[in-house]
C-alpha cells in the first residue's frame, strides 16, 4: 500500500461519507465526501504532471490550514512528487533557508504570502496561489492572476501509480530548537504508520468527528489528528486556525467527539462559557490534565509526547483501566523502544532523570533521513540506532515518564549549571504568573546569565518583577536569579504547545523596548 492506496480504499468502501468539513472564518462551510477529495487529488495530481512536476520533484506548499493544503499534499503522494510543507509562519530568510535545502520546482501558496515566496523562492518554475487567504477574501492587489489560480491546477485525473511503500512522500521540518530547522523525510509508509498506529494507540472510530485546528504543517495537527481520521473513515472539520469564540458553536453543529488541544487552546477555552452538554468524548494534550478533564466533562484525555522524527507517538497515555498520575505524558508505545539514559549512557532508575532515546524503524515508524544532510542524520543516533532526542525526562515509579525540559535548557553561569526549569518552577509559583520561561542570555563575565519571559494573567501588571526577584533570591542560589524580568502578551511556541526558547534566546539579545508585545 501507499498513501493513494488508502484514499482510494476509502472512497471505494465508504464514497459518500463526509472525509473533510472547511468551516472558514467568513463564509460558506464546503464538504468534500471522500468520493470527492479522492477525485479532486487525483485530478490536481493531473495538473501538476501537465505543469511540468515529474516522481522525486518536490513542491513547496505554504499555506495555512485551509482545504488546499491537503489536497496539494495528497496530490504530490499521488502523483510520486514529495510535498515540501512549510512553516505558513515563516519569514522570508527562514522561507529562503528551506527551499535551499530542499531544491522545490514549483509552489502552491495563497495570496497574502504570495510576495513571499515569488521573492525568497526565486528559481521556481511556477507558483499556484488559491482563492483566498484561508477562507478569507484576499486584500486588494493580491488576488492571482488567472494563470496562477490554484484552481487551474485541476486537469485529467492522474493514473494510480504502482504502490511503493518507502518512496519518500512529505518533507516537514523540525520545529526550530536549533538554529537552523532539518528538513524531515517521510515515506509512504510513515504516512501509513501514523494513520494506523495513532488510530489504534488513542482509540479513533469511524464515527468519531475530529475537530482540527492546529496547523497541518505540525504533526500533531497533520499525523495525529488528521491522519488517524482517515485510517478509520471518520470525519474531519478543518477550521483556519484556532478560535476561542467558535469553538464550541463548531464543535456543537458538527458533534465533535476529538480535538487535539495545546496549553494555549486550553487556558483561552477558560476564558468561554462552558456548554452545559457537548459531544467530545476525548481530547489530546501533551501530558495528563485531570483538573482539565473533570471541568469540561472528557471522558478521556490522551496524552502523548512525539516529534517531527517521531511520525506517531512513542509515548502515549490516556488507556482509562491503567491511570497515570498527573502532569504524566505516558508509557512507552508498543510501537517504539524508548530508554532514558544519563550522561554516562546507564539507563535510570524509577526517580531518576536522563535525555529521552527512541528506537524504531528508519522509513516507517521513525523519519528516513535528514534531506540533503547525510551528518546531521547520522550525529542524530546513537551507535546502536536509537534517536536521540535532545528532551531530558523523568522516568517514574509506575513506568510513565514527566517531560522535565530541553538538555540544552541548562544555562551556564560562570561555569555552574543552572536549569531552566527549576528557575521556571519558582516563577510559576508567583501569583499572576500564566506562563514563564528562562533562558540564557550571553554575558562577557559570566558566559550566560539568566533572563526569565513572563506572561501574565489579567489585572496583573510588569510591577510583579520586583515580586518575582524576591522570590528566586528567596528561593534559589544567586547565580540562578535571573538577571532580567521581560514581559510578553505570549509566548512563541513550536511544534505541540513547545514554547520556542530558541527564539526566546533571540529575545534576550534585543533591547526591552523591541520585543513583540
Amino acid at each position: 500500500m501507499d498513501v493513494v492506496s488508502l484514499l482510494r480504499e476509502r472512497a471505494a468502501t465508504i464514497p459518500n461519507h463526509p472525509m473533510l468539513i472547511w468551516v472558514p472564518g467568513e463564509g460558506p462551510e464546503t464538504t468534500w465526501t471522500y468520493t470527492s477529495f479522492a477525485e479532486e487529488t487525483s485530478r490536481i495530481a493531473g495538473g501538476l504532471a501537465a505543469r511540468g512536476i515529474q516522481k522525486g520533484d518536490r513542491v513547496l506548499v505554504h499555506l495555512e490550514n485551509c482545504p488546499e493544503a491537503l489536497l496539494a499534499r495528497f496530490a504530490c503522494a499521488w502523483l510520486g512528487a514529495i510535498c515540501v510543507a512549510t512553516n505558513a509562519m515563516a519569514a522570508g530568510p527562514e522561507l529562503a533557508s528551506l527551499a535551499e535545502t530542499t531544491a522545490p520546482r514549483a509552489a502552491i501558496t495563497q495570496p497574502k504570502l504570495a510576495d513571499l515566496v515569488s521573492t525568497h523562492v526565486p528559481d521556481l518554475d511556477w507558483i499556484a496561489v488559491t482563492e483566498t487567504d484561508a477562507g478569507v477574501p484576499p486584500r486588494a492587489g493580491t488576488n492571482p492572476e488567472r494563470a496562477q489560480a490554484f484552481s487551474r491546477l485541476r486537469s485529467t485525473p492522474f493514473p494510480q501509480r504502482e504502490p511503493d511503500p518507502l518512496a519518500p512522500a512529505l518533507i516537514m521540518f523540525t520545529t526550530g530548537t536549533t538554529a537552523r530547522a532539518k528538513a524531515v523525510l517521510w515515506t509512504h509508509e510513515n504516512f501509513l504508520w501514523a494513520s494506523c498506529v495513532g488510530a489504534q494507540q488513542q482509540g479513533f472510530w469511524p464515527d468519531d468527528v475530529v475537530q482540527l485546528f492546529l496547523p497541518l504543517f505540525h504533526v500533531v495537527g497533520f499525523s495525529w489528528t488528521f491522519l488517524p481520521i482517515l485510517w478509520v473513515g471518520g470525519t474531519a472539520v478543518l477550521q483556519p486556525r484556532f478560535s476561542a469564540s467558535r469553538f464550541w458553536p463548531i464543535a456543537l453543529k458538527h458533534r465533535s467527539t476529538i480535538a487535539a488541544q495545546v496549553p494555549f487552546t486550553m487556558g483561552a477555552l477558560q476564558e468561554q462559557d462552558k456548554p452545559d452538554a457537548h459531544y467530545f468524548r476525548m481530547w489530546i494534550a501533551n501530558r495528563q490534565i485531570p483538573e482539565m478533564q473533570r471541568r469540561y466533562g472528557i471522558g478521556k484525555i490522551s496524552s502523548a509526547w512525539g516529534m517531527t522524527e517521531m511520525i506517531s507517538q512513542p509515548i502515549i497515555g490516556g488507556n482509562p483501566f491503567v491511570p497515570l498520575q498527573a502532569n504524566s505524558i505516558g508509557r512507552a508505545s508498543v510501537g517504539y523502544r524508548i530508554a532514558i539514559v544519563d550522561q554516562d549512557g546507564s539507563a535510570v532508575n524509577p526517580g531518576g532523570e536522563g535525555e529521552l532515546l527512541v528506537g524504531g524503524v528508519r522509513g516507517r515508524s521513525l523519519f528516513k533521513e535528514y534531506y540533503g544532510d547525510a551528518r546531521a542524520t547520522s550525529d542524530a543516533f546513537d551507535d546502536v540506532g536509537m534517536f536521540k532526542t535532545g528532551d531530558k525526562v523523568r522516568l517514574l515509579d509506575d513506568g510513565s515518564v514527566v517531560f522535565v525540559d530541553r538538555l540544552k535548557d541548562v544555562i551556564k553561569v560562570g561555569g555552574e549549571g543552572v536549569s531552566a526549569s527549576e528557575v521556571e518552577a519558582v516563577i510559576q509559583k508567583v501569583a499572576g504568573v500564566a506562563e514563564v520561561a528562562v533562558v540564557g542570555r550571553p554575558d562577557p563575565l559570566r558566559s550566560e546569565v539568566p533572563v526569565a519571559f513572563v506572561v501574565l494573567n489579567p489585572g496583573h501588571g510588569e510591577e510583579l518583577a520586583d515580586v518575582i526577584v524576591r522570590q528566586c533570591q528567596q528561593s534559589l542560589a544567586k547565580f540562578k536569579v535571573p538577571q532580567e524580568v521581560r514581559f510578553l502578551d505570549e509566548m512563541p511556541k513550536v511544534g505541540f504547545g513547545k514554547i520556542s526558547k530558541a527564539r526566546l534566546r533571540a529575545f534576550a539579545t534585543e533591547p526591552a523596548g523591541h520585543l513583540p508585545r
